[in-house]
């Protein structure tokens, strides 16, 4: 039996995954995030993904209004967030929070957080919290 974490997207995950390591294989560490964004986008186009460049996520508030618009760095196939970083230091909290703030915005089960800055590149597989899918949930019956 596999000790690999099932996020139910049928290996989606590890895709991306692997297409970040060579994009920081290949570019290295000490670029700014724009470049291994752009270089994230051209790979997932070479390989025949849907990845939308910053979709906007709307930010509704207590009475169904638009306030705003997140924009994680992809969604890919419509069911995955990919957010990217390119800091000499390790991801910390604040980053974890904007993916949090992102699955409140969209309907999204699965964000990948990546740190192309360090020698080695830095990922996280998040999952939403349970308070995010139960405030999901309260914006949708309002």
């Amino acid at each position: 039996m596999s000790n690999l974490v099932n996020d139910h997207l049928g290996g989606l995950t590890y895709t991306i995954i692997g297409i970040a390591m060579a994009v920081h294989n290949d570019l290295g560490p000490g670029h700014r995030e724009t470049t291994y964004h752009r270089a994230m986008h051209q790979r997932l186009i070479d390989v025949g993904l849907a990845a939308e460049y910053e979709p906007d996520l709307p930010v509704i508030d207590e009475r169904g209004n638009v306030v705003n618009f997140y924009r994680p760095d992809h969604r890919i196939e419509q069911v995955l967030l990919v957010e990217y970083k390119a800091h000499f230091y390790a991801l910390t909290n604040d980053e974890i929070a904007q993916c949090f703030n992102y699955f409140a915005a969209s309907d999204c089960s699965v964000c990948l957080l990546f740190n192309f800055g360090r020698r080695r590149l830095e990922w996280k597989r998040l999952f939403p919290p349970k308070h995010i899918l139960s405030h999901r949930h309260h914006r949708r019956t309002s």
